[in-house]
């Protein structure tokens, strides 16, 4: 069984997301035997994951930050996406936090990283601006001996 985290910009163009989400589909395509996802399913890179993982016949597994994150974090735009991965997914484990913030995506982040063989990175290569970001995620990954497969298309860009 293979195992794939994801960690990636959430602010991607609307025309990135068909790039982001091609490119994320043909790299998955490489590893359907037994695919597990590991994702938040912020919105962005982490949707588009999940929704891959599926659209692959693989498994999703969901890591929640917070009791409080759907209520808190989830934007009306990102919510019916949002529900429908939370309830396609055949695990959930929520962060023992009540309210979402650093130290939750924090906890997240290691939950994730102790529980997968490679990390999917949609990065733009940027180093980060504290921890908990995509840039500390790969580093992390990095110093584990993850595999970390970066993926950042020609044409692509955030808000």
């Amino acid at each position: 069984m293979m195992r794939i985290g994801v960690t990636g910009h959430m602010n991607l163009t609307a025309d990135s997301i068909p790039l982001v989400s091609a490119a994320i589909r043909e790299h998955l395509a490489q590893n359907t035997t037994d695919l597990t996802g590991v994702s938040c399913i912020a919105r962005g890179a982490d949707s588009l994951f999940a929704t891959a993982v599926l659209d692959a016949g693989g498994v999703l597994e969901v890591v929640l930050p917070s009791r409080d994150y759907r209520q808190a974090k989830v934007k009306p735009d990102h919510a019916e996406q949002f529900d429908a991965l939370l309830a396609a997914a055949k695990a959930v484990r929520v962060m023992d936090f009540d309210r979402a913030g650093r130290e939750a995506y924090e906890a997240a982040n290691e939950a994730m990283l102790s529980s997968v063989d490679e990390m999917v990175a949609v990065w733009d290569g940027q180093p980060g601006t504290g921890s908990g970001g995509t840039a500390e995620v790969v580093a992390e990954a990095r110093a584990r001996g993850l595999k970390v497969t970066v993926i950042w298309p020609d044409g692509v860009a955030r808000d």
